[in-house]
């Protein structure tokens, strides 16, 4: 069987976040970030088909799964989750690691590995070449919806059962099997007076206010300078447009981008043929 991932807490100037660790003596140092109103038990079943002896950590990005939320009145930024990536490194002593980041969890990863090359090893994005900010011409409207959205008091939907909690999310991406959805339904509420709600901050749903243009994502991918691979489902993320050759080149993949049957989660759908990836690919 395999060995328990222990839940820590570390510091992010003065925000606690949570992570999972498994031995913190091993290595390499492989560091799993999830995807946007995920939790990092979406990893848990990868985790089981990775070898013994490497040291796994597993993150909450801030306001999600168990790490703490923002204050009343602070907003999310893509910069935040950036700060949350060093706090882990800098608070379990990592000078570096292997990334492995799943939708959000991979633009992050990608940012982070530009920003601070000699921390970062090697690059797997699941699902992931980057944010979808649009054309500048999109500018204006990103942030007149943003102070719109303001009015839109964030509101904690309840369910009867973890079970409708599950179903939901499928409705959301329909192509979630439903053993997953239920696995991250499980992890992702908590219980209340009249049923069960997300754990998630629901200031997340709130419009973004800023997104990268493509020329300033094509720039922080072409930054990136340790090996990168990239997994996708064959019903998911779709490689054969332009925009998509253009980021795979700035990002000069170290291999073919590599299909493996199921959607837009396919590390819970296929871990085991996740975890042969890594195994093969980390250097």
């Amino acid at each position: 069987m395999p060995s328990t991932l222990e839940s820590l807490h570390i510091d992010a100037h003065g925000l606690t976040l949570h992570a999972r660790q498994r031995n913190p003596a091993g290595g390499p140092a492989v560091l799993f970030l999830h995807g946007w109103l995920d939790h990092s038990h979406g990893f848990d079943a990868l985790a089981e088909h990775l070898p013994e002896d490497w040291r796994l950590v597993l993150l909450d990005f801030r306001g999600m799964g168990r790490s703490a939320w923002l204050p009343p009145g602070a907003h999310y930024h893509f910069t935040d989750y950036l700060v949350d990536v060093e706090a882990v490194l800098n608070g379990l002593g990592l000078e570096s690691v292997h990334l492995v980041g799943h939708s959000l969890g991979g633009v992050v990863a990608t940012g982070y590995a530009a920003a601070r090359p000699s921390r970062v090893r090697s690059l797997t994005l699941i699902e992931c070449l980057g944010p979808s900010g649009g054309p500048p011409e999109t500018a204006v409207r990103r942030v007149r919806g943003f102070l719109e959205d303001l009015e839109r008091a964030p509101r904690r939907k309840r369910y009867p059962s973890v079970e409708a909690a599950a179903a939901r999310l499928r409705e959301n991406n329909s192509g979630l099997p439903e053993a997953a959805a239920l696995h991250l339904a499980r992890h992702g509420t908590e219980p209340v007076e009249d049923g069960f709600v997300f754990r998630f901050d629901p200031t997340h749903r709130r419009l973004f206010g800023f997104g990268y243009d493509e020329a300033q994502w094509l720039a922080l991918s072409a930054a990136v300078s340790c090996p990168v691979q990239l997994l996708i489902g064959s019903d998911g993320l779709r490689v054969d447009d332009a925009q998509a050759r253009a980021r795979m080149e700035a990002l000069r993949l170290s291999r073919p981008p590599l299909t493996l049957p199921g959607g837009h989660h396919v590390h819970m759908e296929q871990p085991q043929a996740v975890a042969r990836a890594l195994v093969d690919f980390l250097p």
